[in-house]
């Protein structure tokens, strides 16, 4: 069997694309508490090498395990599962929308005046 269908992959969602090529992945899981046997909800933080900035905030990805690529990369993004939804400001969506179609906000300016 090929060692790279053996290497460990796991699925989370993007927290930051701060560094360049280099995406924070957080993958949740539950465990049952040792004492308690009750569902408990754990997180951790993976730093993964993704080459091509395809990945954004948001997006449901899978990495899988490499060779270190450096002081906290390990990981490397195997694909994007889900993209997230973006969600534009009103103001900046208005602004494009009036630069399109050349409305000038003199109208209100002139009223002022009086």
């Amino acid at each position: 069997m090929e060692e790279r269908k053996r290497r460990t992959t796991v699925q989370g969602v993007v927290t930051s694309k701060k560094n360049a090529k280099t995406i924070t992945v957080t993958v949740s899981t539950e465990r049952n508490h040792p004492l308690y046997q009750k569902r408990v909800g754990y997180s951790k933080k993976y730093y993964a090498h993704d080459e091509m900035d395809v990945a954004e905030v948001g997006d449901t990805v899978t990495i899988m395990a490499c060779r270190p690529i450096s002081k906290l990369k390990r990981w490397r993004l195997v694909r994007v599962d889900k993209k997230a939804i973006t969600v534009a400001k009103v103001e900046e969506v208005e602004a494009n929308l009036e630069k399109e179609e050349g409305v000038t906000e003199a109208a209100p300016a002139a009223e002022e005046a009086k």
